[in-house]
Order: structure tokens, then sequence, then C-alpha cells
């Protein structure tokens, strides 16, 4: 490191538990709140080297978020810190979906819970509204200096929002024309240095823009070869404890079959697999009905952790109804089911991480590569703020045809206005919204 100071793995392992407690917004409110926490305050790590990492993640299947959790972990403190840092943002996630899974099944629609949700939900948009705000700032610069970003963000957001292509057309399409860029006008594809302007009121980051790479981050074939095989024997070895217990046909290793595929096909995120999800785990294996998957979804939303994690939800219910562990003992064998889910689903995030982590150290400064990603970053910008135009939209008119929900326009206004312009943190803000949700609900304001 070229700074004196150093992050114990102690104050790490807090701050990365502390994350896995506020990453609520799905991957844009999560990645805000890691640039807001490592770059801006805690200087950890410079605006650069967080989205040259932010970029690679964006190129593999899986959670983004947690991959960059990971990823800075690793940096940070070697195999352990990126282990921890990654199942951290995933646990306290499981936890709270295992509990919430539990009371959904048990308590139906509780009028309070109806009403805490109804409150969340626009508090989310506002968090999604304020990535955009905040890493849109910080990605794209002046439209004079650099009209080709803007151009990217613009077509990305038409493309997924009004043209609804699938997500990795649009990421390999912005790779390409980044490409192009880097060769016909480098200038506008310099990544952006955000933390320069301040420099005389921070100082410089412990992994700074010309950190070099400590020496586990360098690239070795021999350790390649080490994750792989280790990441390997990961999947293989509970594979092979489920299929020897309950066979090819049981419900647990169906599960870890389905969701390993699941894995490597969340290109995009969350919204680009759940197609994939319902039908296997709806229509195909009957693990859930359709509109226990919508209220999974809405728990996934308002819940911290990748929103991925709606997997566990569709484990718990699919582990309950067919009683993976007998009639006697729901609960657990529901909460197994989870936890299965859940290991299959993340696992080949922690491979991708850890093996390709030092082939992308080695390529700072280098514009061949810089290039693309910068171009995948000014995309990025336009796909977060369509899911922000996405979930406005379904705020305004929960049911398709019926009347605006006002209410909860405002509630969504009133978040943003408290996360941009005052600068609030993210668990007051919901826990505001969260609470008049709840009195809108039992006054009769809200529907």
């Amino acid at each position: 490191m070229s700074d004196a100071r150093t992050v114990s793995f102690g104050e790490a392992l807090r701050f990365w538990l502390k994350l896995g407690f506020i990453s609520f917004g799905g991957p844009a409110g999560q990645i805000a709140v890691m640039h807001r926490e490592l770059v801006e305050q805690r200087r950890w790590i410079s605006e650069r080297r967080f989205l040259h990492a932010l970029n690679y993640c964006m190129l593999l299947p899986g959670p983004e978020a947690q991959q960059l959790a990971t990823y800075i972990g690793w940096l940070l403190h070697r195999t352990w810190g990126g282990i921890a840092a990654g199942a951290l943002f995933v646990l306290p996630s499981l936890l709270l979906l295992i509990g919430l899974s539990w009371a959904y099944l048990a308590y139906g629609h509780v009028g309070w819970v109806a009403g805490v949700l109804y409150g969340i939900k626009p508090a989310v948009a506002a968090i999604v509204v304020q990535a955009v705000w905040r890493i849109g700032g910080k990605v794209l610069r002046s439209p004079r200096r650099a009209p080709w970003l803007w151009a990217l963000a613009i077509g990305s957001f038409v493309a997924i929002a009004l043209l609804q292509l699938p997500f990795p057309l649009v990421v390999l399409s912005a790779l390409a024309l980044g490409w192009l860029g880097g060769r016909f006008a480098p200038a506008q594809f310099l990544p952006a240095s955000g933390h320069a302007a301040a420099a005389g009121t921070h100082a410089p980051a412990l992994i700074d823009d010309h950190t070099p790479p400590p020496a586990h981050a360098r690239f070795s074939r021999g350790r390649l070869v080490r994750v792989l095989l280790v990441g390997g024997m990961l999947w293989a070895v509970p594979m092979a404890a489920l299929l020897a217990w309950q066979g090819a046909q049981g419900v647990l290793s169906t599960m870890g079959l389905f969701f390993s595929k699941a894995a490597l096909l969340t290109f995009g995120g969350a919204y680009a697999v759940l197609p994939y999800v319902y039908q296997g785990a709806v229509l195909q294996h009957g693990w859930l009905s359709g509109p226990q998957m919508i209220d999974g979804l809405a728990l996934g939303e308002t819940t911290p952790g990748p929103l991925i994690m709606v997997v566990a939800f569709v484990g718990f219910l699919g582990g309950w109804h067919t009683e993976v562990l007998g009639p006697e003992a729901r609960f657990w064998g529901a909460a197994l089911a989870a936890t299965v889910v859940t290991w299959f689903t993340f696992l080949p995030s922690f491979v991708f991480i850890l093996a390709g982590g030092p082939l992308v150290e080695s390529t700072h400064g280098q514009m061949h590569f810089t290039a693309p990603l910068t171009g995948i970053s000014a995309a990025v910008v336009g796909v977060i703020a369509s899911l922000g135009v996405f979930f406005l939209a379904h705020i305004a008119r929960p049911v398709p045809g019926g009347p605006v929900d006002v209410a909860a326009l405002a509630i969504a206004a009133l978040a943003a206005l408290a996360l941009v312009r005052f600068k609030l943190g993210v668990i007051p803000v919901i826990a505001a919204c969260g609470a008049l949700g709840v009195l809108l609900k039992t006054t009769g304001w809200a529907a």
C-alpha cells in the first residue's frame, strides 16, 4: 500500500457485517452505499480503482454488488478477506428472509406488515434515484467533453426501458463501443478520477489510483488452478452428498442443480434471471405459486442484500411445501432448502472474483482494457435509470390501468429529497418511510 494507514481485518469485518444489514435498494442502492462508505468517507479505495473493479463485476453473471464487496475485501485482506466480505453481504439477508418467509406462511396478510412494505417500496425507488445521481455524476462528466459516454448512457436507457433489449446485449454493445471509442476518441474514455478535485480535503486512498497491486493480487497460473480446483470441490462435494442422500429426483438435489444453472445465467442482475426462475420453480417444479413468487420479490426488494436473494424465499417455500425433512420438521427443512439454494447460487461469484481478480488488477491504465470498461460504466448509468423508472412506474400505478397512487409517489419524493439533498443515511430514511406507510395504511390515506 502506498499509504502508512492500514485497515485491520477486524475493522474490515465490522464494516462488511454492517454493510450486510444496510445494503438496501438492489444493486444500484448497494453500490451507492459502498461508494459513499469506501470511496468518499473511509478512503479505503480510490474512485478509479472502485469503478475498475465494478466494471469487471458487471461483466460477470451473478450479483455485481456482492461481487464488488468480495473483490474489495480480497484486495484488502487476501482470500479470506474476500470470502468474509462476500459472505457477510449475503448472510444477514439469508437469515432475515428465512424469518420473513416463515412469518409470511404463518401469519399471511397482517395489516401493519402491509403498511411497512407500502412505505418501504417508494424508499427503494428513491435509493435508485440517488444512485443514478451519484454514480452518473462521477462517470459521465461534461456532455461537451464526453458526448460518447452520454450517448451510451442514454442509449442503454432506451434499450432497456423502451425497447426491452436483453441486458447482455446492452453490455456487449457498450463494450464494443468503448473499444472503438478508445481507438478513435481516447480522451473521452479516460477513467474518471472523482476524488482528484477534492484532493485538498481528502487524504489519498489506501488503495489509490497508482497503488501497485499487493503481492497476493498478482497473477499466478498456479494460484488460478488452485482456486478453480477448490471452487469445483466446494460445488461437487455438497452436490454428491445431496445426490447420495436423496437421489437425482430429490427436492434438494434438484434445487442445487437448478440454481447452479441459474447462477450462470444472471447476466444483468436478478431481473434478467427471474423469468427463468419463475418458469422452473413455479411452472416446472411447483415449489411455490405465481402470486407467492411476486410476494417473494417484494420481500427481496425490501430487505438488505442482493435482490437475487429472492431465491432463498423460493427455496424456503419449496422446502416447506414438499416437507423435505418430514412434516414434524417443516421449518428446519425449509430453512435447509433456503440455505442449499443460496450456497449453489452464490458459490460461482466467489470463484469468478478470486480467480479473475489478479487478471483485472494487471490492467490498470491500459487504454485497450479501460476504455471498454468505461463504456460499460456509462451504460450502467442508463441501466440503473431504467430500473428507477421501472420502480416508480409500479409504485405510481400498482394495479395496471388503476388510479395513480399519489401517496406512494409523495413518499418516494420525500425519500429522494432526504437522500440527495440532505444526505441522510439509508437506514433512517427506510425506517421513516416504513413508519409513514403504516400510518397511511392505518388511517385510510392509502389504499
